[in-house]
């Protein structure tokens, strides 16, 4: 495991609090193998973190641009703080290279799992707050998770969906609309599977699968926008 001062120095902040700064970096399948860890898992600061990163981007977004609107707002919102986006930052700042797991988490490759990245990457937003203040936290956030991200985000209008994206290319080009369409559901009723095309005058163009029905047509019009780059 690499040192946190090592961390500290890339991001130019020396923590007062060292120990709540490692437990940013405690993921609960680690705890399953270390009964005796005084430590808590980092799920609780990923908690606060998602709540400070949210006022965050609010904030920046009412400040710097205050001529667009509410829904917006919303959808940027959605966009930048999207686990992609946090795995991102979590990646460029290597901070894998700190993580506590368990062995099956190390197999599985974990370091590189998207949702683990960026739930270490909320948590150190909440440490940050914590230990800093809400100065600092934004100015961590700006420099780390915003950079030229967002700028481009607004500037290309990429924060729309991609539902919105296709429906609006469909209705240009076809004056018609996109249709989803479940396939197939499928798993225990806590953890269902959907899978679901994407269909234009009755012809299926694409489809995906999801957690829920929302995430596979998500995916589902991601998969034609990326056919039309």
């Amino acid at each position: 495991m690499k040192d946190l001062k090592i961390l500290e120095k890339t991001i130019q902040i020396t923590f007062k609090n060292k120990i709540l700064l490692k437990n940013a970096f405690i993921h609960r399948s680690y705890l399953n193998e270390n009964k005796t860890s005084q430590l808590q898992s980092n799920e609780k600061l990923e908690f606060l973190g998602d709540s400070v990163l949210s006022l965050i981007t609010s904030v920046y977004l009412y400040k710097i641009y205050p001529l667009l609107h509410e829904g917006d707002y919303t959808e940027i919102k959605s966009s930048i703080v999207r686990t992609e986006s946090l795995a991102e930052a979590a990646w460029s700042l290597k901070l894998g290279d700190y993580l506590y797991l368990s062995k099956g988490e190390e197999i599985n490759n974990g370091r590189k799992n998207r949702n683990i990245m960026a739930d270490c990457f909320e948590a150190l937003i909440a440490v940050v707050f914590i230990d800093q203040g809400f100065k600092k936290a934004n100015s961590f956030v700006i420099k780390y998770l915003f950079k030229d991200r967002l700028n481009r985000l607004i500037e290309d209008k990429l924060y729309f969906s991609s539902k919105s994206r296709l429906q609006e290319f469909v209705q240009s080009r076809h004056k018609t609309i996109p249709v989803y369409k479940v396939l197939e559901e499928k798993g225990p009723e806590h953890k269902r599977i959907f899978r679901v095309g994407v269909y234009v005058r009755e012809k299926k163009i694409a489809e995906a699968t999801g957690v829920s029905k929302k995430e596979a047509e998500e995916k589902a019009a991601r998969k034609v926008l990326e056919k039309m780059v």
